[in-house]
């Protein structure tokens, strides 16, 4: 039986609240706030924290697949799973897929997952989902729509099992963007969430239980899929679900719905919080639905490096105003600084260097040990030629060592914190700093790395690995 062995979860840093959407518009807002992408992330990046997050402590050879599932994908034609695997510093032979065009990507990618392992094709899959989606200014969407990505390790054996699953398309126009569209757009809200989403959920829901022959209440946590907070109450009134003890919070109002990762996100904080023997049923919704119950054999063990969902919950800085996150989503051009950033970048290169870019691989001298970032094919030590191995630095700690302000470097998040990092190992590392408040930055604070978009050149995104405050 195909089991869930390990999960996580990512969420921007950053926070937008709702009344500062709304004090831009001059209206009222909704509660709560929203999770924002920095301006460096996108769907992919947000992918790779969220796998790097359910990847602590295994042997990530050992992973045979990575289905990622999103929207907003930056690229319409190259394979966003490929990029995520090498960043992970997955095997080569590790198979790829993406998932598209839906909000039910991410659980269709589950079920293809859990199809796949239970007939042996593969022994385990990386399943990750995430979304940057954009709701057009002064919008209900705009307030609604969050970022976030979410990670799950599917295997033969693990602490909760997937006992069932079930699954029915529907054909509606309730929301859409067409491949050239920058924001999600919807029809009428009665129309959508009555004839749409309600009907959907309620038809699939009877189903599942009447071929099952069981009942809601047989459920501890029902991860249940709803495009705001209004759609979710009205739907656990309508399947009578106990909103305070058997619905899993949708953290709607601190996240906001991210799209393709918002059913698995929910899904992933109902197991945070499991215990043995608790059942919980996973309910999405998008052109139809996807349903699928879970068994609870033993709480799930997470490592101490884990963050998980309740753990970016709780690392956040808000953003100072609604300009600022314009600005980061790219939604105005506006000018980001008197330098003139490099034009050109090469494929040529890029490929070159793929280890040390994506999978951040420094080299070790098998001769005496030491080991060098960038890699080097001469040991600056025991002047050793060619006698290396590549090892990846991606997930050491470290301490800042040094570093300048650069107020005219040209970035959309000024200023430009350049920083030269003392690394476990013995390695320095230079690169920028992200996710920081600038006025805070200091001599020795502790850093880790993270998978970042360094530009966007020549129609390609440019990745690199960047440091940032420890969350």
């Amino acid at each position: 039986m195909p089991a869930i062995t390990s999960f996580g979860a990512y969420i921007p840093y950053y926070r937008l609240k709702r009344e500062e959407i709304g004090r831009a518009w001059g209206g009222g807002a909704p509660r709560g706030e929203k999770a924002v992408a920095n301006y460096d992330e996108d769907s992919i990046t947000l992918a790779v924290e969220a796998g790097r997050d359910a990847l602590h402590g295994i042997d990530r050879q050992s992973i045979g697949g990575v289905y990622f599932a999103t929207t907003t994908s930056p690229y319409k034609e190259k394979q966003g799973a490929a990029v995520i695997a090498s960043a992970l510093n997955l095997k080569k032979s590790v198979f790829t897929v993406d998932f598209a065009d839906s909000l039910r990507a991410g659980t269709n990618a589950l079920r293809a997952a859990m199809d796949a392992v239970k007939a042996g094709s593969v022994n385990s899959v990386l399943v990750v989902a995430s979304d940057c989606r954009l709701g057009a200014p002064g919008s209900d969407y705009e307030q609604v729509l969050g970022d976030g990505a979410v990670a799950l390790l599917v295997g033969k054996e693990g602490s909760i099992d997937c006992v069932s699953n079930y699954t029915h398309a529907s054909e509606i126009i309730d929301q859409w963007r067409l491949s050239d569209q920058p924001f999600v757009k919807k029809w009428e809200d009665r129309f959508v969430v009555t004839e749409g989403y309600l009907a959907d959920v309620k038809e699939a829901v009877d189903s599942f239980m009447k071929t099952q022959n069981m009942n809601l209440k047989d459920f501890n946590k029902v991860a249940l899929y709803a495009p705001d907070a209004r759609g979710h109450k009205e739907a656990s009134k309508i399947l009578k679900l106990d909103v305070k003890t058997q619905a899993q919070d949708p953290m709607l109002d601190t996240i906001g719905n991210t799209g393709a990762a918002f059913a698995l996100l929910i899904l992933v904080a109902a197991m945070e919080e499991a215990n043995a023997g608790d059942k919980l049923l996973l309910i999405s919704y998008g052109d139809g639905c996807d349903i699928m119950s879970f068994q609870v054999k033993e709480k799930p063990l997470m490592d101490k490096e884990y963050l998980g969902v309740h753990g970016h919950l709780k690392s956040k800085n808000y953003l100072s105003n609604y300009e600022k996150y314009i600005k980061f989503r790219g939604i105005m051009d506006v000018e980001s600084g008197r330098r003139r950033p490099p034009q050109k970048s090469s494929a040529v290169a890029i490929h070159r260097d793929r280890g040390m870019i994506y999978s951040l691989n420094s080299s070790e001298c098998t001769s005496c040990g030491r080991a060098f970032f960038p890699p080097q094919r001469v040991c600056n030590y025991c002047q050793a030629k060619d006698q290396f191995k590549e090892v990846s630095i991606s997930e050491r700690k470290g301490k800042l060592f040094t570093f300048s302000k650069d107020l005219l470097a040209s970035t959309v998040d000024p200023p430009l914190v350049v920083s030269v990092v003392n690394m476990e190992g013995n390695l320095r590392f230079f690169t920028p700093m992200t996710d920081r408040d600038p006025e805070k930055v200091e001599i020795d604070m502790s850093l880790d790395l993270t998978f970042r978009k360094m530009s966007e050149t020549e129609g390609y995104c440019n990745y690199f690995w960047k440091c940032r405050p420890v969350r």
